[in-house]
């Protein structure tokens, strides 16, 4: 489950420590390309941390972002030093993938300090403790561009005046989605050539909320293989003594007479994997969440003649055929035929790795078409 400062708070952080990085992120992709919009890595004079991909382009990258730290800090020295560059795999690198790459080199150092601190405050970040209190949503804006304006914060509290329309809107949007499939980044480039792209990336990684019932030898293998996949988990048992002695810190364990009630309360859009010691018990977690709808994901461990039985006795107790329908049992991707708990987990983790991309990608197609369909053309637009 990923679990970070947030985006200020972590280059804060790489700041405090190295004096002056890079952050240099994917800002676009065409055709193939070895990451998403949005995967970004911190350069120092001497570190490195995280990836956008590996290889000649990561590499061409860190050197690229070294030329920029040496620099004098931004236009006229006021900061928040950028670069972008566009580049070829294929041509330029000799890579395979045969795609195309944007890339932002943004610079800071003791200049921008102010300014990220300030930020984080407003985007509920806590940045003396490495901790996040994060709020629903929170967006950071900034054009791909040196100098000002140099970040916009956007959040449920903020107002988003003053900027251009297409900008307002992608940050209104992803201000109100309903899950973290409509927060993730982008780039907005303007249809006039006078005007600078911004990209835009949510403060905190975006998450799902993920319900685990049981503390059995599966449910323990999914919570390590999820580590560092977009899932925030709930872990649930009915007593303290089922978990392991140490739980990861980004877990949060239950322990309950009554799980139904957890997976009752649950939050709109969360993901429910339910393998408790006990087939009654299972079966009341899923009444509790079918009953309750607007989940996620809903996925049972079991056999195909348990998945029978369960859709026999849930149609029974009163459960609608379309809810029934999105039962996944048995768990896992299709295809994968292990059942130990190591190899169930991967199964797993694959499977909510694709419906986590398969909703993000439905989020963006669904702005694209409000942005052509549902709103009259500005003339700021343009």
């Amino acid at each position: 489950m990923l679990q970070r400062m947030g985006l200020i708070a972590d280059i804060l952080a790489s700041v405090a420590n190295d004096g002056a990085i890079v952050r240099v992120t994917v800002a676009a992709t065409e055709g193939s390309a070895p990451r998403e919009v949005g995967a970004a890595m911190t350069v120092s004079a001497s570190a490195i941390a995280g990836t956008i991909g590996g290889g000649a382009l990561e590499l061409d990258a860190i050197a690229a972002a070294r030329v920029l730290l040496r620099g004098d800090g931004g236009r006229d020295g006021l900061g928040f030093a950028r670069q972008v560059r566009k580049v070829a795999l294929g041509p330029a690198l000799g890579q395979c993938c045969g795609g195309a790459v944007t890339l932002l080199f943004e610079r800071f150092g003791r200049t921008e300090t102010e300014t990220l601190r300030e930020l984080a405050a407003e985007g509920g970040e806590s940045v003396a403790a490495g901790e996040t209190a994060a709020r629903p949503a929170a967006m950071l804006a900034r054009p791909m561009a040196s100098g000002g304006p140099p970040l916009v914060l956007s959040t449920a509290r903020t107002r988003t005046a003053g900027l251009p329309p297409p900008l307002a809107r992608a940050l209104e949007r992803a201000l109100i989605a309903p899950d973290a499939a409509g927060r993730g980044a982008a780039l907005l480039v303007p249809a006039r050539g006078d005007r600078p792209a911004w990209l835009i990336e949510p403060i905190h990684p975006p998450v799902h909320p993920l319900f685990l019932y049981g503390a059995g030898h599966v449910g323990r293998a999914i919570v390590r293989v999820l580590e560092d996949l977009p899932f925030r988990a709930t872990w649930i048992d009915v007593a303290t003594d089922r978990f392991p002695d140490r739980v990861r810190p980004q877990v949060t364990a239950i322990a309950t007479t009554d799980p139904a009630a957890v997976a009752r309360a649950a939050p709109a859009g969360a993901v429910h994997l339910v393998m408790t010691h006990s087939h009654p018990l299972d079966l009341a977690i899923c009444h509790a969440a079918l009953s309750r709808g607007g989940f996620g994901h809903l996925g049972l461990i079991g056999s195909a003649t348990k998945a029978a039985r369960f859709r026999k006795r849930l149609a029974a107790a009163g459960i609608a055929a379309e809810a029934l329908a999105r039962l996944r049992c048995p768990i896992g991707l299709a295809g994968i035929a292990g059942k130990s708990p190591a190899v169930i987990a991967v199964a797993v983790a694959a499977e909510l790795v694709l419906w986590s991309e398969g909703r993000a990608a439905s989020e963006r197609a669904a702005g694209r078409g409000e942005e052509a369909h549902g709103r009259p053309a500005d003339p700021r637009d343009r």
